[in-house]
This record gives C-alpha cells, structure tokens and sequence, in this order.
C-alpha cells in the first residue's frame, strides 16, 4: 500500500471513479481510491443510469454532452462494456412553460452544435409507437439519449485509471482524516497511513460521515426513490430496434426500454427520509421494501402516456437511498475552510455528469480551476446557516418537485426566513417580497397586494418593479443592499496585502475608493469589488454577498502581514442606497455633513452621523444614478431604515427591491459578477482591462500576463432588444441574422426610465459591432437586437457626479 499520494479519492462510486480516471488522465497518475466495499456499493449499483445531455444551465450541458460522448470512447479505450444504450430520448411538453422551456434548450443546443431538435407527431410515433401523444403541443428528440449499465461505467472508469497508474484499493474504509502542520492531510485505514497534499470526498451516500472525520457539516440528507421494470411487452418482442426514452416530466415520471420490458421511474410527493442522523456503516448493496403505492399516482400518469404499462405484469421494483444538497445539485469544490480538501457529493444524475465532473475536479486540482464557471456547483454557495431544517426542508421540496420547472428567478419557500435583519418584519409590512441571497431574506419588490410567482414571460410583479424603478429614477430610492458582502481589513501592513490581492492600486488617500478586479487561476475575473479608504491603516471591501465564501478561498492565498487583521463584518454591518436625483436632497435632512458635489465628489468615503446613526456613506451607486450607499452597524438598522422612509415619504420616494435594481444596473450597462462577470471571461472582454495594473504585483499576475496580449475572444455589450412582450431573463444564445451562433445574453430586463428591453451579452469578437443586428433566442424564437454603442441611460455619467 502506498504511504504517499498526490491526492486520495474516498469513495468507489461512479464519481469517485470518473474522478481517479480523469485525474490520472491530466497526468496525476501517483493517486490512490479508498472504497469501504466493492465498487459501486451504495447508490451507484441501482440507478436507473439514464443519459441526457440538456439542462437549464448552458455549462451543466456542455458537461453532460461531454459525459454522453465518453462513454463509447472509453469502452474503446479500456475494452470494458459500459452498456450503453443510445437509441435517443424524446422530450414532451404538456403546457406552455414546458414548451418555452423545450424550445429555450433547443436554441442552446443550435449554439453549441449539440443533438436536440422538435419532431412532428408523426415522426415521434415512428420511433416510439407505443406513446400517445394526445394533448402534447411539442416533441423534442435527442438522438444520442439512453442509458448505460451502472457497474460497466464504474468498471471502465476504474480500468481506465489504473492504466494509468492510479491504485484503487476496496474493503478498505477510512477511519480517519487528520490535517497535518504543512498543509498536508493523512488518511487513516485498517491497513496504513497515507500522507497527501488532496482528499477528495465523493463518498456518496457516506460523505457526512466522511465530512465529519474533518470536522466538516456538509448540508446533505438521504431519502427513498422507486422505479420498478415491467414484464416483457409484446409489442416490444415484436420489434427489431430499441425505443427511445421519453421524458414526461409534466407526467413527473421517467420511462424506457429495458430489455423487452419498460422501467418506470416516479419522485412522488409523499417523499420518505432515510437515515436522517447518518447512514450505517455497514450498508452496502441492500435495498427497502417495495411501496409502490407511494408512486400511484406517477404511475397512472403513466399508464395515460403508455397504456401497455398498465396492462403489463411489474417483474421487479427497485427502491433504494439516494442523497441529496438542499438544490438538487452537488456540492463540489475545495472547502474554503480548510486546505487541501475537496467536496463531490450529492450528486442526483450521476451516469449524466460523470465524466464532465469528473472532468471539472481534475482540471480544478491540476490546474487550480476548472474551465468553466460553475458556481451553480460550488459547494461555497451555501454556508454555515445551511443546517439540518434548512436542508431537510428543501430537499424535501427538491424531491417532491423533481420535474418542476425552475424558472429564471424563482424563489421557493421551503426552509425560509433562516437568516433575517432587524428590519425584516418591518419590510414585510411594508409589502415587501422577499428572495433568498446566500441565506438572507432580501427584499425583491414592495407590494402587499401582488403575490410572487415566476415564468418564462413578464409576471404581474413586472408592473411593480416598474413603478419603483421609475421612483428610483425621477426621485430617489432607497435600497437595502444589506446582502452585499462587507469585509474591514486593519493594520500597518493593510494596504500591502490589498495590493498583493487584488489588480488595481489601492486607494492612497483617506476617503478614496477604487473598483477592484480579483484575477482567478487562468486570468479570468474571479470576482469585482470596491476598496475604501476609511483611515491611514484602515480599509473597507465590499464585494459580492453570494460569493463570500468562493471568495474566502482568494484572501487565504496571500497570508496576512504580521499586525494586519482580515474581518468579514456581513453579519454586522448593514448597509442602504439612496439613489436618485433627489437622493441629496432626501439625505440632507437627516445629516450636517454636506453631500454637495465640492464637499462629497463621486468616488469618495466619508464617516458621517445621519439620523443619529454612525454611517460609512460612500458616493457610489450601482443604480448608475446620484446616490450614495450607507453602511451601519446591524443594531442600527431599524433606526437607520425609518429615517429614511420618513423622510423619502416627504419627497415622494420610496423602498426599492433588488428586481427593480436589476433594471436600473442593465440601463446603465454595469456588470454583476455571478451573471455578466464570471471566470471564463477576461477581464479585456469585460471592459475591466484599465483597472488591472501591470507594474505590481497581484494574486495571479502571471495567469493574467498570459492573456493580457491576446486579442478578445467574446466582447461584453448591451442590446436593445425589439421585443413588446417577453425580455431576456439570461442564458439566451444569440445569432446572426444567418443564424450563425454569436455569443449570449448574461443578464436581460426591461429597462423602465429608458423603455426598451434591454439585454447584458457576450458576442464572438468580431461577429457583431455597435449598430448591427442580431436576434436572441427568447422563449427559443428569434427576436431582433440592436447592439449599442454605448448604455442607454446616462452614458456620459452625467447624473452619476451630479
């Protein structure tokens, strides 16, 4: 047995396989993986295995086409048998969301050349003459879905690896995992110690106690799920080829051939809980007790769809664990808490995603970051207020509505209200709707009398972010902006580090404040932040509320000098915009500092008393409008808050919600990192390269110098959108007028002071100039766009250092 290893994999399931397989591959061949069992032993060996390669995410689809494209190349390349099964999959929509749905996929399938395409009703009962299709408004057919035998994928993953070098070792269960002094990890077994710089927990349906051994609470809860295998059906024994898989995800049930039968698989409302305070060791390859009527109702939906379901005898019934995160997705990436240790786990679609996540960890550990930007799978976007009845509460509402549509925006209610401000009764009576940011309760719009809901097209809400928009705009607003993230850096050594940190120059003078990038690994923009000034050895950074903790991972990597101390304060500072033309004259009644323009100028940082509160007022505002943001102590917020709605009261403004911002950020072309901003994109394509200073140094200035010569790959811009209904919610490709892919759209809302329908993209350098025409994909049509010259509101910043 080894003593050594770069990295060791806990876990013999399909992912910590895929995981050692493409490690070894980026030529890490000196790693080891720990099964407690035999390979496949908890969920792996039932699945259904399905194969699909579209999802609502444009990056989850590159990876999933990645998977479904491997499995052949690797049963080549090793000479096991992955089973695979690719007689393509067909997709139906029963409601109109479910169309806008299918069609918005299709688009992105058409931009990045993927197999996806609307069949008619007659050609969809060629290839699956047993569906009726009564009552289906659109077939969609994917020719390269399927399925693939769970064990032959795990096996030929694991041949793969160890020709390669990698060692997989079974029946051999950790027992311990200890951080060592150098930054170094060992992992203890019956058999030996091994010392590495890398764990990596892909334990499956073990990963909270494997977390545990490190002293990690991972946000995960196992339940139940059913799909049973019917007896041979004539009509199939009948036939010399093999059906595709339809996907009725209206219906809430999975279908496909196996062998001359059909598996049915359901997630049914009355979802059961497994193994709450952790799962038994010695659980293996063990399944529960049948309870079909559990799924009774998916499976008449069914029998509806495929009437020779109903009609044939059920030859077994599958129920076994499962584990899921609070939103279905894995937690993956390395936990910004510790060094050295990395998270892959809780994955639901594991024989869709294996390959291109085992793909994304390895490019992460040998390269230090992946190359694609998949903070939807960072286990950094929950944090510590993920507990037990939060995760309980949303994989429960995960499950029940596996096939639900997740709309652009959509907020869910289950586990809500986990973390709160002192004003957030107040807001709530005020009409306020709220959303969930990186945990908080944050306001979304304000009115009492129209009801959240979420959709492909323009909600009854867009008539109130509307208003408050156009408040904003003609008065002033006041927006609570309490969810950014608040960070206090002191001490002699304080502007060293920052300038260690981060691209740009910090700030020299007391009261100065500069827009920051933060390169990542491959020089991309891992994040955007503002750095004030508030003292000779004293400096505030506000950056990104649900990147904070993906952040925490930077700041560790330049260590801090001796006599500086790092804060993050989020939880106690809260912070408001008031912005608006007559955002001074609202401001001044509560303050004696003046704000006019030669006393307070754009960019500057004051300690000022405003309403008898101590307030850091910034002159910043990302409505792009006259505004200055106020940061106090929490315990001052409710104070703070009715001031301000008092004295917007007597001007005639008001509160202001983060959709209403949305709106005014894209009229005035600013960027959001997590939407616009990301990773993938350098910083010369987003418009940032002039804050970048090459004669310092800073985290990752080599990755950067790399690129910084290289001509745009994707340029940043913004569209008018010719559009009188539906706006771009984000994710839209876009084309050429010959329908040629050119880029996508990052961020879409109507822009309400300008009237128009606006969109944030990216186009291929060169595709595309200020002037020209393109057409977006909204709903998955074409609608035409008009590429700007410059943002539609205020361009010359006028109004933004009035």
């Amino acid at each position: 047995m080894r003593t050594h290893a770069q990295a060791v994999v806990i876990g013999g399931g399909v992912i910590g396989c895929s995981i050692l397989y493409h490690l070894a591959k980026l030529g890490w061949t000196d790693v080891v993986l720990l099964e407690r069992d035999e390979l496949t032993s908890g969920s792996t060996w039932h699945a259904a295995a399905n194969i699909h390669g579209l999802h609502d995410s444009t990056n989850i689809s590159r990876l999933q086409h990645y998977t479904m494209n491997l499995y052949n190349e690797l049963e080549a390349e090793t000479g096991q048998s992955c089973g695979v099964f690719q007689p393509g999959s067909l997709y139906l929509a029963q409601t109109e969301d479910r169309e806008h749905q299918l069609r918005i996929q299709e688009a992105k399938a058409r931009r990045y050349g993927m197999n996806f395409y609307e069949v008619s009703r007659d050609e969809a009962e060629r290839l699956h003459p047993l569906v009726n299709y009564d009552g289906i408004r659109c077939i969609m057919f994917e020719p390269d879905g399927g399925n693939v035998d769970p064990s032959g994928v795990t096996n030929a993953y694991a041949v793969g690896a160890r020709q390669r070098g990698a060692e997989i070792m079974r029946f051999t269960p950790v027992i311990g995992t200890e951080p060592q002094s150098d930054g170094s990890w060992i992992v203890r077994t019956e058999k030996g110690d091994i010392r590495t710089p890398w764990v990596i927990n892909a334990a499956g349906l073990w990963a909270r106690e494997v977390a545990a051994m490190a002293g990690i609470e991972l946000p995960l809860l196992p339940t139940e799920h059913q799909y049973f295998v019917t007896e041979a059906i004539s009509e199939i024994e009948g036939m010399d080829r093999r059906l595709p898989s339809v996907a009725d995800r209206d219906g809430e049930y999975y279908l496909r051939q196996e062998g001359n039968g059909l598996l049915v698989g359901a997630y049914e409302k009355d979802v059961q809980f497994w193994a709450e305070e952790g799962t038994p060791l010695g659980f293996g390859h063990e399944l529960f007790a049948d309870d079909l009527e559990r799924i009774e109702d998916n499976m008449m939906r069914a029998i509806d769809r495929v009437p020779v379901v109903g009609t044939a005898g059920i030859k077994r019934v599958i129920n076994g664990p499962m584990i899921w995160s609070p939103d279905s997705s894995v937690l993956l990436g390395p936990v910004p808490e510790l060094r050295g240790y990395f998270c892959c786990c809780g994955i639901i679609p594991g024989f869709s995603q294996s390959g291109g996540m085992g793909q994304h960890v390895a490019e992460w550990l040998v390269d230090g970051e992946p190359k694609l930007d998949m903070f939807g799978w960072d286990m950094a976007r929950h944090g510590h207020w993920a507990g037990k009845s939060f995760t309980k509460a949303r994989v429960e509402d995960q499950y029940a509505h596996r096939f639900k549509i997740h709309f652009p925006g959509e907020e869910r209610e289950a586990g809500r209200a986990e973390r709160t401000r002192p004003i957030y009764e107040m807001q709530k009576d005020m009409g306020a709707k709220f959303g969930l940011n990186y945990g908080w309760e944050h306001p979304l719009y304000f009115d009492a009398d129209t009801p959240d809901s979420a959709g492909f097209t323009r909600q009854p809400w867009w008539h109130s972010v509307g208003r408050e928009a156009r408040m904003l705009r003609e008065v002033a607003g006041i927006i609570d902006i309490s969810n950014f993230a608040n960070y206090s850096v002191k001490g002699a050594g304080a502007e060293h580090w920052l300038n260690a940190l981060f691209a740009n120059k910090m700030p020299k003078a007391v009261g100065r404040s500069c827009l920051t990038p933060l390169i990542g690994k491959r020089g991309g923009l891992a994040g955007d932040f503002t750095v004030t000034r508030l003292g000779d050895e004293e400096f505030m950074i506000i950056g990104s509320g649900m990147a904070e903790r993906f952040h925490a991972r930077f700041f560790k990597e330049i260590p801090l000098p001796d006599g500086t101390t790092f804060e993050c304060l989020t939880e106690e500072i809260c912070g408001f915009n008031v912005a608006g033309p007559k955002s001074r004259a609202l401001l001044q009644r509560l303050t004696n500092s003046s704000l006019e323009t030669a006393d307070f100028p754009f960019m500057r940082s004051k300690r000022i008393m405003i309403a008898g509160v101590e307030a850091v007022a910034l002159r910043v505002s990302f409505t792009g409008d006259l505004g200055w943001e106020l940061h106090s102590a929490t315990e001052d917020q409710a104070t703070l808050y009715t001031a301000l709605i008092e004295a917007g009261k007597e001007i005639g403004a008001g509160p202001v919600g983060g959709r209403a911002l949305m709106s005014l950020r894209v009229e005035k072309g600013y960027g959001s990192w997590g939407r616009d901003y990301s990773p993938e994109y350098w910083p010369q394509e987003q418009g940032l390269a002039g804050l970048v200073k090459m004669d310092k140094d800073f985290l990752n200035k080599e990755a950067y110098a790399a690129i910084a010569g290289k001509d745009p790959r994707e340029l940043m811009v913004v569209m008018e959108v010719h559009t009188e209904e539906h706006d771009a919610l984000g994710g839209e490709p876009i084309f050429l007028p010959d329908g040629t892919p050119a880029g996508q759209v990052t961020s879409g809302a109507y822009g309400y002071s300008v009237e128009k329908s606006l969109a944030i993209g990216y186009l291929k350098a060169g595709t595309a100039t200020a002037g020209d025409t393109v057409h977006v994909a909204i709903l998955g049509g074409s609608v035409p766009a008009t590429v700007l010259s410059e943002p539609p509101f205020d361009p010359t910043g006028a109004r933004l250092r009035a």
